[in-house]
């Protein structure tokens, strides 16, 4: 099986530093030899943190990084020196991240704007130097803070795909295609059904200069919520595009249950799915005469705006831009 550039999901183990310990010490100058205590503060432990990067799209960078360990802080020292900081661990992430606990399931975090920084594992605090003890009935304190622990555990990073549109359909339905046509992309096509096995990511040129992201999405079958095919890895992605294309061929056996199919699986996945915008385009119509078109438009629901393309013959891509602008933009 070819080797896909694409990773959406990555285990890793994470552990962030300790903090050092303070330092128990006693001033001794040439005048005085019990001068008080002076001993400083640990440094801190360094924090691992996630870092938006918009020019990243796969979390392939991260296959081989399983153990990400942040360095300890180093104890403190005598004249009140405080000990140096553990080195920080930037991980940078594709803009869609989440970071969730693996043991849990909780969601910890979410990487959507380029910059975007997120203290995931916070360093141990550094423990305090006996200089924090006296008192003016405990003048020479025998006692400093040892440093916190820091935190660990198995991590897990999911990557949704953010894009504009999300091209929705049963497998073989012609997305690829229609994708290849209307951007710049290179996805793999072939008359089989799961060509696409990843997501694939395209700029759909518009005028004036205007532009939109539009992403090819593996195909759906029935079960698809329960995890049958890609099931789960597919339907999260759907959950980032704002308007979603459905992507119906003209040869369909019945158009109204094959739209019905996809909406149940949506739903079934997650309900605030169904609050998205919806465009359903009939693909291949260039084997339709007027008389199949009128039949076809009577099975589809009347509060969707549909359209009739042809990706091979290039019919009806310049309407279907300006309908898909004008729900983006509404």
């Amino acid at each position: 099986m070819e080797k896909s550039n694409f990773v959406d999901q990555i285990r890793i183990f994470c552990r962030s530093g300790h903090g050092g310990a303070g330092c128990k010490h006693f001033m001794r100058t040439k005048f005085n030899a019990m001068a008080g205590p002076d001993g400083g503060d640990g440094g801190r432990g360094g924090h691992i943190i996630l870092k938006g990067n918009s020019n990243l799209w796969t979390l392939l960078h991260l296959r081989y990084y399983k153990n990400v360990l942040a360095e300890n802080g180093e104890s403190g020292s005598g004249n009140n020196c405080t000990g140096r900081f553990g080195k920080d661990i930037i991980i940078e992430v594709p803009l869609g991240t989440i970071a969730r606990d693996e043991e849990t399931g909780a969601k910890e975090a979410e990487i959507l704007e380029h910059g975007q920084e997120f203290i995931w594992l916070r360093g141990g605090r550094g423990g305090l130097g006996n200089a924090h003890f006296a008192t003016p009935t405990n003048q020479a304190p025998e006692h400093a803070q040892p440093g916190e622990p820091g935190v660990e555990g198995w991590k897990v990073l999911e990557l949704k795909v953010l894009a504009d549109v999300g091209l929705v359909g049963f497998p073989n339905a012609g997305k690829s295609t229609l994708l290849s046509v209307i951007t710049a992309a290179k996805p793999k096509i072939a008359d089989y059904a799961f060509t696409t096995l990843t997501p694939q990511l395209g700029m759909v040129e518009y005028r004036e200069g205007k532009s939109f992201c539009i992403a090819d999405l593996p195909g759906i079958i029935e079960g698809a919520a329960e995890g049958k095919g890609l099931g789960h890895r597919f339907l999260r992605h759907i959950e980032r595009n704002p308007v979603l294309l459905f992507l119906i061929p003209a040869d369909s056996a019945d158009h109204k249950n094959e739209f019905k199919v996809l909406i149940n699986e949506l739903e079934q996945y997650n309900p605030e799915l169904l609050h998205k915008k919806f465009i359903i385009a009939i693909s291949k119509s260039d084997m339709l005469d007027d008389e199949l078109k009128a039949a076809i438009e009577k099975e589809l629901p009347k509060d969707i705006p549909h359209i009739f393309i042809s990706s091979v013959a290039q019919q009806g891509l310049t309407p279907l831009k300006d309908l898909l602008w004008k729900a983006l933009t509404e």
